[in-house]
Protein backbone atom coordinates (compact mmCIF):
# COMPACT_ATOMS: atom_id res chain seq x y z
CA UNK A 1 0.00 0.00 0.00
CA UNK A 2 2.88 2.22 1.20
CA UNK A 3 4.55 1.30 -2.34
CA UNK A 4 1.07 2.80 -4.48
CA UNK A 5 0.99 5.81 -2.24
CA UNK A 6 5.14 6.42 -2.59
CA UNK A 7 4.38 5.67 -6.66
CA UNK A 8 1.03 8.25 -6.72
CA UNK A 9 3.08 11.01 -5.24
CA UNK A 10 5.67 10.58 -7.82
CA UNK A 11 2.91 11.66 -10.59
CA UNK A 12 2.32 14.95 -8.32
CA UNK A 13 2.71 17.66 -11.29
CA UNK A 14 2.42 20.62 -8.18
CA UNK A 15 5.13 20.33 -5.58
CA UNK A 16 4.02 22.21 -3.07
CA UNK A 17 6.91 24.89 -1.53
CA UNK A 18 7.22 25.71 2.29
CA UNK A 19 5.64 29.51 2.54
CA UNK A 20 8.98 30.13 4.37
CA UNK A 21 10.64 30.00 1.02
CA UNK A 22 7.44 32.09 -0.47
CA UNK A 23 8.84 36.10 -1.46
CA UNK A 24 5.91 38.26 -1.73
CA UNK A 25 6.26 41.37 -3.64
CA UNK A 26 4.32 44.82 -4.28
CA UNK A 27 4.27 44.03 -8.02
CA UNK A 28 2.65 40.59 -7.43
CA UNK A 29 0.22 41.79 -5.49
CA UNK A 30 -1.03 44.51 -8.20
CA UNK A 31 -0.37 42.02 -10.86
CA UNK A 32 -2.83 39.55 -8.56
CA UNK A 33 -5.30 42.27 -8.14
CA UNK A 34 -5.63 43.05 -11.81
CA UNK A 35 -5.56 39.72 -13.02
CA UNK A 36 -8.57 38.65 -10.61
CA UNK A 37 -10.66 41.66 -12.15
CA UNK A 38 -10.22 40.52 -15.58
CA UNK A 39 -10.69 36.90 -14.55
CA UNK A 40 -14.45 37.71 -12.79
CA UNK A 41 -15.08 40.54 -16.02
CA UNK A 42 -14.22 37.18 -18.62
CA UNK A 43 -16.39 35.02 -16.04
CA UNK A 44 -19.07 36.90 -16.16
CA UNK A 45 -19.08 37.79 -19.93
CA UNK A 46 -18.83 33.92 -20.78
CA UNK A 47 -21.43 33.33 -18.00
CA UNK A 48 -23.48 35.97 -19.94
CA UNK A 49 -23.34 34.66 -23.11
CA UNK A 50 -24.46 30.77 -21.53
CA UNK A 51 -27.71 31.96 -20.06
CA UNK A 52 -29.04 33.99 -23.34
CA UNK A 53 -29.35 32.18 -26.76
CA UNK A 54 -27.17 32.68 -29.54
CA UNK A 55 -28.76 32.66 -33.21
CA UNK A 56 -27.67 30.43 -35.65
CA UNK A 57 -28.31 31.82 -39.67
CA UNK A 58 -28.76 29.20 -42.23
CA UNK A 59 -29.48 29.89 -46.03
CA UNK A 60 -31.53 26.77 -47.79
CA UNK A 61 -33.82 26.55 -50.85
CA UNK A 62 -37.03 27.55 -50.49
CA UNK A 63 -38.74 24.36 -51.54
CA UNK A 64 -42.53 25.24 -50.17
CA UNK A 65 -45.58 25.08 -52.45
CA UNK A 66 -49.01 26.30 -52.68
CA UNK A 67 -48.77 28.80 -49.47
CA UNK A 68 -50.39 31.87 -49.21
CA UNK A 69 -48.54 35.70 -48.30
CA UNK A 70 -50.17 37.48 -45.91
CA UNK A 71 -49.58 41.47 -46.23
CA UNK A 72 -49.94 43.54 -43.11
CA UNK A 73 -50.26 47.54 -43.58
CA UNK A 74 -50.52 50.83 -42.83
CA UNK A 75 -50.69 53.80 -44.90
CA UNK A 76 -51.85 57.22 -44.41
CA UNK A 77 -52.51 59.53 -47.44
CA UNK A 78 -52.57 63.24 -46.10
CA UNK A 79 -54.69 64.35 -49.18
CA UNK A 80 -56.16 61.61 -50.42
CA UNK A 81 -60.42 61.04 -49.36
CA UNK A 82 -61.42 57.85 -48.35
CA UNK A 83 -64.45 57.70 -50.16
CA UNK A 84 -62.19 57.97 -53.29
CA UNK A 85 -59.42 55.79 -52.14
CA UNK A 86 -59.37 51.81 -53.49
CA UNK A 87 -57.11 48.84 -52.69
CA UNK A 88 -56.57 46.60 -55.68
CA UNK A 89 -54.36 43.02 -55.44
CA UNK A 90 -53.03 40.86 -58.43
CA UNK A 91 -50.36 38.06 -58.88
CA UNK A 92 -48.99 36.40 -62.12
CA UNK A 93 -51.00 33.19 -61.77
CA UNK A 94 -54.07 35.41 -63.06
CA UNK A 95 -55.74 35.77 -59.76
CA UNK A 96 -57.73 39.32 -58.64
CA UNK A 97 -58.88 40.88 -55.53
CA UNK A 98 -60.46 44.42 -57.15
CA UNK A 99 -61.53 46.83 -54.52
CA UNK A 100 -61.15 44.88 -51.74
CA UNK A 101 -63.01 45.63 -48.92
CA UNK A 102 -62.96 42.86 -46.32
CA UNK A 103 -60.26 43.21 -43.42
CA UNK A 104 -59.91 46.72 -44.22
CA UNK A 105 -60.40 49.61 -42.30
CA UNK A 106 -59.92 53.25 -43.13
CA UNK A 107 -59.88 56.80 -41.34
CA UNK A 108 -61.06 59.60 -42.29
CA UNK A 109 -58.74 62.29 -41.20
CA UNK A 110 -58.71 66.03 -41.38
CA UNK A 111 -55.87 68.79 -42.68
CA UNK A 112 -54.00 68.34 -39.27
CA UNK A 113 -53.89 64.60 -38.72
CA UNK A 114 -56.59 64.13 -36.63
CA UNK A 115 -59.30 61.49 -36.68
CA UNK A 116 -62.72 62.35 -37.87
CA UNK A 117 -64.30 58.81 -38.45
CA UNK A 118 -63.66 55.36 -38.45
CA UNK A 119 -65.85 53.18 -40.36
CA UNK A 120 -65.55 49.78 -42.96
CA UNK A 121 -64.76 50.38 -46.17
CA UNK A 122 -67.42 51.84 -47.86
CA UNK A 123 -69.21 54.82 -49.16
CA UNK A 124 -72.24 54.34 -46.71
CA UNK A 125 -75.92 53.41 -46.01
CA UNK A 126 -78.43 54.55 -48.60
CA UNK A 127 -80.93 57.20 -48.01
CA UNK A 128 -84.48 55.35 -48.83
CA UNK A 129 -86.77 58.46 -50.20
CA UNK A 130 -88.78 56.29 -52.89
CA UNK A 131 -86.31 55.30 -54.79
CA UNK A 132 -86.30 54.49 -58.68
CA UNK A 133 -87.41 50.72 -59.01
CA UNK A 134 -86.36 48.92 -62.01
CA UNK A 135 -89.27 49.12 -64.09
CA UNK A 136 -89.05 52.86 -63.97
CA UNK A 137 -91.50 53.54 -60.77
CA UNK A 138 -91.48 54.53 -57.74
CA UNK A 139 -91.12 52.55 -54.55
CA UNK A 140 -94.59 52.10 -52.82
CA UNK A 141 -95.11 50.90 -49.35
CA UNK A 142 -96.78 47.50 -50.29
CA UNK A 143 -93.56 46.75 -53.08
CA UNK A 144 -89.96 45.15 -52.31
CA UNK A 145 -87.46 47.35 -53.38
CA UNK A 146 -85.19 46.89 -56.58
CA UNK A 147 -83.09 49.29 -58.45
CA UNK A 148 -81.81 49.22 -61.89
CA UNK A 149 -78.39 49.27 -62.94
CA UNK A 150 -78.89 51.05 -65.59
CA UNK A 151 -77.74 48.22 -68.59
CA UNK A 152 -75.45 46.81 -66.24
CA UNK A 153 -77.22 44.00 -65.10
CA UNK A 154 -75.76 40.53 -65.34
CA UNK A 155 -79.32 39.20 -65.36
CA UNK A 156 -83.39 39.99 -65.61
CA UNK A 157 -83.34 39.55 -61.67
CA UNK A 158 -80.39 41.44 -60.61
CA UNK A 159 -81.17 44.82 -58.41
CA UNK A 160 -78.59 47.83 -57.69
CA UNK A 161 -79.77 49.26 -54.59
CA UNK A 162 -77.64 51.46 -53.84
CA UNK A 163 -74.44 53.42 -55.68
CA UNK A 164 -72.12 51.44 -54.95
CA UNK A 165 -74.00 48.10 -55.80
CA UNK A 166 -74.65 50.20 -59.33
CA UNK A 167 -70.38 51.28 -59.81
CA UNK A 168 -69.73 47.22 -58.79
CA UNK A 169 -72.10 46.29 -61.94
CA UNK A 170 -70.74 49.22 -63.81
CA UNK A 171 -67.16 47.98 -63.14
CA UNK A 172 -67.55 43.83 -63.98
CA UNK A 173 -69.33 45.54 -67.45
CA UNK A 174 -65.53 47.51 -68.04
CA UNK A 175 -68.03 50.72 -67.57
CA UNK A 176 -66.94 54.00 -66.64
CA UNK A 177 -69.43 55.84 -64.26
CA UNK A 178 -68.53 59.19 -65.66
CA UNK A 179 -71.63 61.16 -64.31
CA UNK A 180 -73.21 59.73 -60.59
CA UNK A 181 -75.92 62.38 -60.69
CA UNK A 182 -77.87 60.90 -63.42
CA UNK A 183 -77.70 57.24 -61.54
CA UNK A 184 -80.88 57.73 -59.08
CA UNK A 185 -79.58 55.74 -56.54
CA UNK A 186 -76.34 57.84 -56.34
CA UNK A 187 -78.20 60.98 -56.78
CA UNK A 188 -80.50 59.97 -53.62
CA UNK A 189 -77.26 59.52 -51.17
CA UNK A 190 -75.13 62.42 -52.56
CA UNK A 191 -72.30 60.61 -53.49
CA UNK A 192 -71.12 63.46 -55.46
CA UNK A 193 -71.82 65.61 -52.08
CA UNK A 194 -69.88 63.45 -50.00
CA UNK A 195 -66.95 63.61 -52.21
CA UNK A 196 -67.18 67.57 -52.47
CA UNK A 197 -67.21 67.34 -48.26
CA UNK A 198 -64.07 64.92 -47.65
CA UNK A 199 -62.75 67.10 -50.08
CA UNK A 200 -59.33 68.47 -48.12
CA UNK A 201 -59.41 65.17 -45.99
CA UNK A 202 -56.68 62.55 -45.71
CA UNK A 203 -57.56 58.86 -45.48
CA UNK A 204 -55.67 56.31 -42.58
CA UNK A 205 -56.10 53.00 -43.92
CA UNK A 206 -54.81 49.67 -42.73
CA UNK A 207 -55.35 45.97 -42.31
CA UNK A 208 -54.20 43.19 -44.27
CA UNK A 209 -54.39 40.80 -47.77
CA UNK A 210 -53.90 36.93 -48.37
CA UNK A 211 -52.31 36.43 -51.62
CA UNK A 212 -50.97 33.71 -53.37
CA UNK A 213 -47.23 32.74 -52.47
CA UNK A 214 -46.10 34.10 -56.24
CA UNK A 215 -44.87 37.59 -57.68
CA UNK A 216 -47.53 39.99 -57.91
CA UNK A 217 -48.27 44.13 -57.30
CA UNK A 218 -51.20 45.31 -54.65
CA UNK A 219 -51.76 49.17 -55.15
CA UNK A 220 -53.32 52.06 -53.52
CA UNK A 221 -55.68 54.30 -56.19
CA UNK A 222 -58.59 57.02 -56.55
CA UNK A 223 -61.47 55.11 -58.12
CA UNK A 224 -63.20 52.04 -58.76
CA UNK A 225 -60.79 49.59 -61.10
CA UNK A 226 -62.06 47.23 -64.11
CA UNK A 227 -60.64 45.66 -67.41
CA UNK A 228 -60.65 47.74 -70.68
CA UNK A 229 -59.32 45.75 -73.25
CA UNK A 230 -57.01 43.44 -71.18
CA UNK A 231 -56.01 46.50 -69.52
CA UNK A 232 -56.12 47.55 -65.48
CA UNK A 233 -57.81 51.12 -65.57
CA UNK A 234 -59.64 53.03 -62.66
CA UNK A 235 -63.17 54.92 -63.40
CA UNK A 236 -61.27 58.51 -62.58
CA UNK A 237 -63.74 60.15 -64.68
CA UNK A 238 -66.35 59.78 -61.53
CA UNK A 239 -64.73 62.54 -59.69
CA UNK A 240 -64.70 65.30 -61.90
CA UNK A 241 -60.69 66.05 -60.93
CA UNK A 242 -57.61 66.45 -62.70
CA UNK A 243 -55.34 65.63 -60.71
CA UNK A 244 -54.49 63.46 -57.50
CA UNK A 245 -51.79 64.12 -54.60
CA UNK A 246 -50.72 60.28 -53.62
CA UNK A 247 -47.82 61.85 -51.21
CA UNK A 248 -48.12 59.14 -48.05
CA UNK A 249 -46.38 57.73 -44.90
CA UNK A 250 -46.50 54.15 -44.54
CA UNK A 251 -46.97 53.41 -41.03
CA UNK A 252 -46.29 49.79 -41.28
CA UNK A 253 -45.82 47.15 -44.11
CA UNK A 254 -44.80 43.79 -43.54
CA UNK A 255 -45.05 40.35 -45.13
CA UNK A 256 -45.83 37.98 -42.37
CA UNK A 257 -45.84 37.91 -38.97
CA UNK A 258 -43.36 39.62 -36.40
CA UNK A 259 -40.15 37.89 -35.38
CA UNK A 260 -37.26 38.75 -33.04
CA UNK A 261 -34.77 40.93 -34.89
CA UNK A 262 -37.11 41.90 -37.73
CA UNK A 263 -36.64 44.73 -39.58
CA UNK A 264 -38.90 46.56 -42.11
CA UNK A 265 -37.34 48.70 -44.25
CA UNK A 266 -40.67 50.60 -45.06
CA UNK A 267 -41.71 51.62 -41.76
CA UNK A 268 -42.11 55.08 -40.65
CA UNK A 269 -41.26 56.25 -45.09
CA UNK A 270 -42.93 59.56 -46.38
CA UNK A 271 -42.87 60.79 -49.67
CA UNK A 272 -44.78 64.39 -50.30
CA UNK A 273 -45.84 64.91 -54.34
CA UNK A 274 -44.28 67.74 -56.02
CA UNK A 275 -45.96 67.37 -59.06
CA UNK A 276 -50.05 67.46 -60.21
CA UNK A 277 -50.36 63.49 -60.08
CA UNK A 278 -47.98 60.68 -60.55
CA UNK A 279 -47.54 57.41 -59.79
CA UNK A 280 -45.05 56.08 -56.82
CA UNK A 281 -43.84 52.16 -57.38
CA UNK A 282 -41.92 50.45 -54.81
CA UNK A 283 -40.07 47.51 -56.18
CA UNK A 284 -39.57 44.76 -52.78
CA UNK A 285 -37.74 41.44 -52.83
CA UNK A 286 -39.35 39.25 -50.56
CA UNK A 287 -37.07 37.08 -48.56
CA UNK A 288 -38.81 33.70 -46.95
CA UNK A 289 -37.73 33.40 -43.53
CA UNK A 290 -38.14 31.15 -40.55
CA UNK A 291 -37.27 31.45 -36.98
CA UNK A 292 -37.45 29.18 -34.00
CA UNK A 293 -36.91 29.75 -30.70
CA UNK A 294 -34.63 27.95 -28.17
CA UNK A 295 -38.37 26.39 -26.94
CA UNK A 296 -38.60 24.93 -30.45
CA UNK A 297 -41.71 27.37 -31.29
CA UNK A 298 -41.37 28.37 -35.46
CA UNK A 299 -42.51 31.37 -37.06
CA UNK A 300 -42.60 31.13 -40.68
CA UNK A 301 -42.37 34.70 -41.87
CA UNK A 302 -40.59 36.83 -44.39
CA UNK A 303 -37.65 39.80 -44.94
CA UNK A 304 -37.81 42.06 -47.53
CA UNK A 305 -35.51 44.53 -49.83
CA UNK A 306 -36.70 47.17 -51.48
CA UNK A 307 -36.11 50.39 -54.21
CA UNK A 308 -38.26 53.28 -55.42
CA UNK A 309 -39.68 55.13 -58.23
CA UNK A 310 -41.42 57.69 -59.41
CA UNK A 311 -43.21 58.77 -62.40
CA UNK A 312 -45.75 61.53 -63.78
CA UNK A 313 -48.32 60.24 -65.62
CA UNK A 314 -51.49 61.71 -66.78
CA UNK A 315 -54.99 61.62 -65.89
CA UNK A 316 -56.88 59.50 -68.58
CA UNK A 317 -53.42 57.43 -69.69
CA UNK A 318 -54.30 54.11 -69.26
CA UNK A 319 -50.35 53.24 -68.30
CA UNK A 320 -49.84 55.73 -66.06
CA UNK A 321 -52.28 55.15 -62.89
CA UNK A 322 -52.19 57.73 -60.20
CA UNK A 323 -51.63 55.93 -56.84
CA UNK A 324 -49.18 54.02 -54.69
CA UNK A 325 -47.80 50.52 -56.08
CA UNK A 326 -46.03 47.75 -54.43
CA UNK A 327 -44.38 45.46 -56.57
CA UNK A 328 -43.18 42.27 -55.19
CA UNK A 329 -41.26 39.11 -56.36
CA UNK A 330 -40.16 36.30 -53.97
CA UNK A 331 -36.44 35.55 -53.46
CA UNK A 332 -35.65 31.13 -54.23
CA UNK A 333 -33.20 31.29 -50.88
CA UNK A 334 -35.21 30.90 -47.57
CA UNK A 335 -33.41 32.43 -44.51
CA UNK A 336 -33.62 30.31 -41.44
CA UNK A 337 -32.94 31.64 -37.81
CA UNK A 338 -32.39 29.34 -34.97
CA UNK A 339 -31.84 30.11 -31.43
CA UNK A 340 -29.82 27.71 -29.67
CA UNK A 341 -28.14 27.64 -26.10
CA UNK A 342 -24.90 26.97 -25.74
CA UNK A 343 -24.21 23.29 -23.81
CA UNK A 344 -22.89 23.09 -20.31
CA UNK A 345 -19.67 21.61 -21.18
CA UNK A 346 -18.87 24.26 -23.88
CA UNK A 347 -19.21 26.69 -20.95
CA UNK A 348 -17.16 25.01 -18.63
CA UNK A 349 -14.28 24.63 -21.47
CA UNK A 350 -14.07 28.16 -21.86
CA UNK A 351 -14.29 29.19 -18.17
CA UNK A 352 -11.50 26.73 -17.51
CA UNK A 353 -9.68 28.22 -20.78
CA UNK A 354 -10.24 31.88 -18.86
CA UNK A 355 -8.85 31.13 -15.54
CA UNK A 356 -5.68 28.92 -16.91
CA UNK A 357 -5.02 31.36 -19.48
CA UNK A 358 -4.75 34.91 -17.13
CA UNK A 359 -3.34 32.85 -14.93
CA UNK A 360 -0.72 31.67 -16.59
CA UNK A 361 -0.08 35.08 -18.61
CA UNK A 362 -0.36 36.95 -15.36
CA UNK A 363 2.75 34.56 -13.82
CA UNK A 364 4.86 35.07 -16.70
CA UNK A 365 4.38 38.87 -16.28
CA UNK A 366 5.15 38.59 -12.78
CA UNK A 367 8.47 36.47 -13.26
CA UNK A 368 9.36 39.47 -16.16
CA UNK A 369 8.91 42.17 -13.78
CA UNK A 370 10.22 40.25 -11.04
CA UNK A 371 13.68 39.38 -12.46
CA UNK A 372 13.97 42.42 -14.22
CA UNK A 373 13.88 43.99 -10.84
CA UNK A 374 16.67 41.73 -9.69
CA UNK A 375 18.83 42.09 -12.53
CA UNK A 376 18.77 46.31 -12.16
CA UNK A 377 19.28 45.77 -8.37
CA UNK A 378 21.98 43.48 -8.84
CA UNK A 379 23.45 45.93 -11.50
CA UNK A 380 23.28 49.48 -9.33
CA UNK A 381 24.60 47.19 -6.34
CA UNK A 382 28.17 46.90 -8.03
CA UNK A 383 27.68 50.05 -10.01
CA UNK A 384 26.87 48.89 -13.93
CA UNK A 385 23.60 50.53 -14.06
CA UNK A 386 23.58 53.82 -15.95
Amino acid sequence: MDNITSKLRSLDAYPKINEDFYSRTLSGGVITLASSIVMILLFLSELQLYLHAVTETQLVVDTSRGETLRINFDVTFPALPCSILSLDAMDISGEQHLDVKHDIIKKRLDSHGYVIETRQDGIGAPKIEKPLQRHGGRLEHNETYCGSCFGAEASDEECCNNCEEVREAYRKKGWALSNPDLIDQCKREGFLQKIKDEEGEGCNIYGFLEVNKVAGNFHFAPGKSFHQSNVHVHDLLTFQKDSFNISHKINRLAFGAYFPGAMNPLDGVKWTQETPTGMYQYFIKVVPTVYTDVSGHTIQSNQFSVTEHFRNSEVGNLQFLPGVFFFYDLSPIKVTFTEEHISFLHFLTNVCAIVGGVFTVSGILDAFIYHGQRAIKKKMEIGKFS
